[in-house]
């Protein structure tokens, strides 16, 4: 196997997040964004100690069971991964990437080789039109090309998909996205370019709660003036106002805003925010508690997989003994758990590092009149030596890259007999999971659930414990 070399193979497996491990006559080699079973052809790019990687150039034989994609964005854009698989085939292939990942933990640190722990996975109650935020990006399609405003190409770092017809949003989205793609091409509005970082659109962000109908857009560009030829009467962001508040939607806009970004990385910031219409927040409600969620704040981002995700939780923690006890909530976000968990608790602690999020959390604390939570802002590592109280139970949500390394001893040092863990990246889970083990912990019960149809995302619901489970 040399770089450079092309090769056709089967793909045996698809490891997470998207890992295909393709059979060649030249030996394995892994190949991103590719399906079980599917015959692909792939340039090898990488050759080390043996082990290959390649890119993908050609599905030669689909996989058994796949069907055209009902997105017409597939294949292009860079969102989806799992899309032209009938939806039973995503769940099947996600189980089994988290089983997998699971079960080789757990027989190297407990010797359990039944995984009589593992529950199976839940679907996300709706396939299509699930996500309550996106976050579209300005560009063009292709060097010097026409404006562009969605997803960026599968691959590319710089070529952006207008995703006009994407199916993991409702049409809400798709007639702001269309609208404002629409509105400012007519104004021949410049792009901000990542490599000068010249230019003025940067991102759009939409968010849309499913049981309020609330739809909150913001405009995200730099502070650089378009040029002289744009001058309407109004204003440019105030006629773009106009031509949003004028479509025809399901639901409801109750704010417009525009975002300052002068950072040079391609994400999201807040350099100053004003409301060009309505509010700077909107509502949602999960089982039965109603939250306030501002642009930047963290929210699932789809409602109803959240209300499976926490119902799931809640089931899981059962009941944590009488109104005596303490929880701890780290990694707490908005405080969505702690709330749910703050009428059968003493004391609900959350400790989140956004700031805004925990603004949020406070607020929403006290829309729901629950008064026993308390939200520090900071990071997990250092804030909760500061904790005078003690946890009888700890709730884990960290981000994607797991909890820190030194945090984890100061968690485990808390000695409490249950944990739960919930994960949106099964790989830094399993490698959480071994120092818990090695500190006396066993998994308990797992479940996975899929909060992101059509793309890799997956949740995962881990219990630990103290007490060892029969055998």
């Amino acid at each position: 196997m040399k770089k450079g070399q092309i090769l056709e193979g089967v793909v045996e497996y698809t490891a997470f997040p998207n890992k295909g491990v393709v059979r060649t006559e030249e030996g394995r080699i892994v190949v991103k964004n590719t399906l079980p079973g599917q015959t692909v052809k792939c340039c090898v790019n990488k050759v080390r100690k043996g082990k290959g990687e390649g890119r993908l150039l050609e599905v030669t034989v689909p996989a058994p069971g796949e069907t055209e994609s009902s997105c017409v964005h597939f294949g292009v854009c860079g969102g989806c991964t799992y899309q032209s698989l009938p939806y039973e085939a995503q769940l099947k292939l996600k189980e089994g990437q988290v089983r997998s990942l699971l079960e080789e933990v757990v027989a190297k640190y407990e010797n359990r080789v039944s995984p009589d722990w593992f529950e199976g996975i839940k679907a996300s109650p709706r396939q299509f039109g699930y996500r309550n935020k996106m976050e579209f990006s300005f560009g063009d399609s292709e060097k010097d090309g026409p404006l562009a405003l969605g997803m960026h190409k599968r691959g590319s770092f710089y070529d952006i998909v207008s995703v006009k017809h994407c199916q993991i949003v409702d049409e809400d989205y798709r007639k702001i996205l269309s609208c404002t793609l629409s509105y400012f091409t007519g104004k021949e509005t410049p792009f901000y370019h990542k490599r000068t970082h010249r230019g003025f659109l940067r991102h759009l962000l939409v968010r849309k709660a499913v049981k309020t109908g609330e739809i909150l857009v913001d405009l995200v560009t730099s502070s650089q003036t378009p040029p002289p030829t744009i001058c309407l009467e109004r204003g440019l962001l105030e006629d773009y106002t106009q031509e949003l508040m004028e479509l025809k939607l399901d639901g409801a806009i109750c704010g417009i805003l525009h975002t300052v970004n002068d950072r040079e990385a391609d994400v999201v910031q807040n350099d100053g925010t004003e409301i060009l219409y309505g509010r700077d927040y909107f509502y949602e409600e999960l089982l039965g508690l109603r939250f306030k969620i501002t642009p930047f704040s963290f929210f699932q981002t789809n409602s109803l997989g959240a209300e499976l995700l926490y119902e799931t939780a809640r089931e899981y923690i059962g009941d944590v003994g009488n109104r005596e006890q303490v929880i701890f909530d780290l990694y707490s976000g908005t405080g969505t758990i702690a709330q749910m968990m703050a009428p059968v608790a003493k004391k609900v602690i959350g400790v989140e590092i956004v700031e805004e999020a925990v603004h949020a959390a406070r607020e929403n604390a006290e829309l729901n009149e629950l008064y026993n939570c308390e939200f520090i802002a900071g990071d997990v590592l250092k804030v909760i030596d500061s904790i005078e109280e003690k946890p009888d139970f700890i709730i884990l949500d960290p981000p994607r890259d797991g909890i820190h390394p030194k945090a984890l001893p100061k968690i485990i040092g808390y000695g409490v007999e249950r944990i739960l863990y919930i994960s949106c990246k099964p790989t830094s889970l399993a490698r959480d999971l071994a120092m818990f083990f090695e500190n006396g912990y066993c998994l308990e019960r797992a479940v996975a659930v899929d909060m992101f149809p059509g793309t890799t995302g997956i949740e995962t619901v881990v219990m630990l414990s103290h007490k060892k489970p029969t055998v």
